[in-house]
């Protein structure tokens, strides 16, 4: 008898049966998780839709019925009224049946004002821009969070099952068809050896298979896909929290100008935002994701190689600079440098090390010679400071791919060291990205310095143009260079920034240490108003600002709290106890200021950060506060803003409310208005990269002026009149 006709049958008919069913139902399923993204996809434009419908029904109800009357049609609107139609959103959704139906109204009326809401409606939607915060759940917003977390989970699934089948399903295709062939009672008796040998090895293949790590790993991302409809909103919310960029990107994505802030050329002549546009970027080894603005800001950085970025505070200048850096190195860069503050020197670091795999040598302290000379040897990213640039020395023929200056306005100065140092370290870079939102702080001519470091050939045309007429020829000759967003213009989806001016009124004790003060010219004391008295028990603002932690918590909100001085903020610190972190000022090094606001960020609600403003107002993202109070007014704006920056930017979910502590009568009032006159001329020049004449300071000889009016006025009240 031959061999092939006595092998043994290793399995039976039902189990290879069973095999093909359990490999095809993976399959399946697999497929199933992978067309899933569509369906989360559409349910997160529907909801989407429906959350702009939302908002367009609040715009509408605020608009009268009479409106529909505007240009005098002779329409019957005291009949509409009569009927129960009170305003546009009340008769937005009728039809032109029941409009006709109205006493009064016949159907052509009732198709005209269907046209006339409908053109309300349209420009009505026009200006709608969504809004997620986690302060704002309502029905529509959590419906649009919980398609758009589901839509990302599905993805990730999504990938992992296409991995599995790319990798696995056309060996499993084949064992299926080898199996097949031989699988049946029938086939299996008239079959060849070589055949049965060929089914039992493919037979095996797919028992491996099932059992092994594909079987494990589909299981697994099967199970992960069904999860996903079972998400509930607090694990959506909770995702938002964690990653709004993501969700954010997402919706742009899905529902292109939906979030209101699809004008990524913002302030570019056409053709340079076109040649920008096709820029390439190469984003291998950045480990975070990019907004779509940032990503614009890139390919405008690549582009024109030497240039200032202005963008608002809060709009993520740092990792626009490190994705520049991230591309460059994937072009062939291995020398980076980074010029900032001490004072956010480890937070650099940091930031590189986390949102890149770019290597990192920080050049700073006694260390500072040996440091540099392993950077030039080895590459990387060179992160120092404005102090240690008078150190630096580079070989004169050295090259290197990009200088990247943090906080460009402390080289305003073309005449202060650090200013020459920076300038010469320039010389051997190939790139130039200078960064800051207050290029124009209080002289034109700080910023066309800048520039002038940047493109040489730009300043000498901008240098006439400080003056209003000559905006439009300045705009357009500093686009080259100048590159700037407000937070208004490309994250509209940011939660709200709710301003208060905190009025308090003096008591005795108050009024006393604070005339005390300004009849003595102490100009400290008496910017220290309110919290220069010697319990502070009499201290108005002290007893405000236990107010607002306190709200804060019961919100389960946390603070920062800013002041100019140390005393103050020695005060406060008492004042909250055990509620404060340590606090932050001139003395606390880098890396304990990063240690303390590590702390803070896994502190509980109604924990208070304190903070020196000159110290903690600048280059830090502290996103888990969501309420900022600033102790007294401080004389710059850009000052005030950078502090406010610190909570109020990109990643922030919840709104952030802004609280000044002022004193009626005293010197609070009077700097407060010279910060808003000085506020506006920013607004009005540098934020639209136009050139401004100069603004008046708040310096010491101001102020002097404004201790002069009131002594003057304390003198009067008392009738001292000499």
């Amino acid at each position: 008898m031959e061999e092939g006709i006595v092998m043994a049958r290793p399995f039976s008919a039902t189990d290879a049966k069973r095999i093909v069913e359990r490999h095809q139902n993976i399959i399946e399923k697999l497929n199933s998780a992978i067309s899933s993204v569509e369906k989360y996809r559409t349910k997160a434009k529907e909801a989407s839709d429906a959350l702009v419908a939302q908002e367009v029904l609040r715009v509408l109800a605020d608009i009268p019925i009479e409106e529909i009357n505007r240009d005098k049609k002779g329409i019957r609107v005291k009949a509409l009224r009569d009927y129960g139609y009170r305003t546009i959103a009340d008769i937005s959704t009728a039809s032109v049946y029941s409009i006709a139906s109205v006493h009064g109204i016949g159907e052509d009326t009732a198709y005209s004002i269907k046209r006339i809401v409908n053109d309300i409606v349209s420009k009505a939607r026009q200006g709608v821009k969504i809004r997620l915060s986690t302060d704002n759940r309502s029905k529509e917003a959590t419906a649009l969070v919980l398609a758009l977390s589901q839509y990302r989970r599905s993805q990730k699934v999504a990938y992992e099952c296409r991995q599995l089948l790319n990798q696995n399903k056309q060996t499993i295709d084949y064992a299926m068809e080898d199996l097949s062939s031989s699988a049946g009672t029938l086939k299996w008796l008239f079959a060849s050896k070589a055949k049965k040998q060929k089914a039992t090895e493919a037979y095996n293949v797919l028992v491996g298979f099932i059992d092994g790590d594909y079987g494990s790993d589909a299981e697994t991302q099967i199970s992960n896909a069904d999860v996903i409809d079972r998400n509930s909103n607090g694990d959506a919310w909770h995702d938002f929290a964690m990653n709004s960029v993501r969700f954010f990107n997402d919706l742009e994505d899905i529902n292109p100008g939906v979030l209101g802030n699809d004008d990524s050329m913002y302030g570019l002549p056409e053709d340079l935002a076109r040649e920008v546009q096709e820029e390439c970027f190469f984003p291998d080894g950045l480990l975070c994701e990019l907004r779509h603005y940032q990503e614009w800001g890139v390919k405008y950085a690549l582009h024109q190689e030497r240039i200032l970025l202005g963008d608002e505070m809060g709009l993520g200048k740092t990792v626009q600079a490190i994705a520049t850096m991230v591309s460059l190195r994937n072009t062939g860069g291995t020398h980076f440098i980074v010029v900032c503050p001490a004072s956010v020197i480890t937070n650099w670091c940091r930031e590189i090390r986390k949102m890149s795999l770019l290597s990192v040598t920080k050049i700073h302290g006694t260390g500072r010679k040996a440091a540099l000379q392993d950077w030039i040897k080895s590459g990387g990213v060179a992160v120092t400071t404005y102090e240690t640039t008078a150190y630096f020395e580079l070989p004169e023929d050295f090259k290197f791919k990009m200088l990247v200056v943090d906080e460009a306005h402390y080289i305003k100065n073309p005449e202060a060291r650090r200013s020459i140092n920076v300038k010469n370290i320039s010389m051997h870079a190939e790139r130039l990205l200078f960064m800051t939102g207050t290029a124009l702080e209080n002289k034109v001519e700080e910023m066309i310095s800048l520039i002038r470091i940047l493109q040489p050939r730009i300043a000498s045309q901008i240098q006439g143009m400080a003056f209003m007429s000559a905006a439009p020829q300045f705009r357009k000759a500093v686009a080259p260079v100048y590159y700037r967003r407000k937070r208004e213009d490309v994250l509209t989806e940011l939660p709200d920034l709710i301003e208060s001016k905190e009025w308090c009124s003096l008591s005795h004790n108050e009024e006393l240490a604070y005339e005390h003060a300004v009849l003595s010219k102490n100009y400290a004391e008496a910017r220290r108003v309110s919290w220069n008295v010697d319990d502070l028990k009499d201290s108005s603002k002290a007893s405000r600002l236990l107010e607002l932690v306190e709200e804060a918590e019961s919100e389960d909100r946390k603070v920062i709290v800013f002041s100019f001085f140390l005393d103050t903020i020695r005060k406060v610190t008492m004042l909250l106890e055990n509620r404060c972190t340590n606090p932050i000022n001139g003395s606390v090094t880098p890396q304990r200021r990063q240690e303390i606001i590590d702390e803070f960020d896994k502190a509980p609600a109604g924990t208070v950060l304190v903070a020196q403003i000159q110290s903690g107002g600048t280059g830090l993202n502290i996103q888990s506060a969501s309420v900022v109070v600033l102790c007294e007014p401080q004389f710059k704006p850009s000052i005030e803003n950078q502090a406010i920056s610190r909570a109020y930017r990109m990643g922030q979910t919840r709104n952030v409310l802004v609280y000044r502590l002022l004193c009626e009568g005293t010197v609070d009032e009077k700097i407060m208005s010279t910060l808003e006159s000085k506020q506006a001329i920013f607004d009005a020049f540098a934020d639209k990269s136009v050139a401004a004449a100069e603004s008046q300071e708040i310096d010491d000889r101001t102020f002097g002026n404004i201790i002069k009016e009131e002594i003057d006025r304390i003198n009067v009240k008392y009738g001292n009149t000499k």
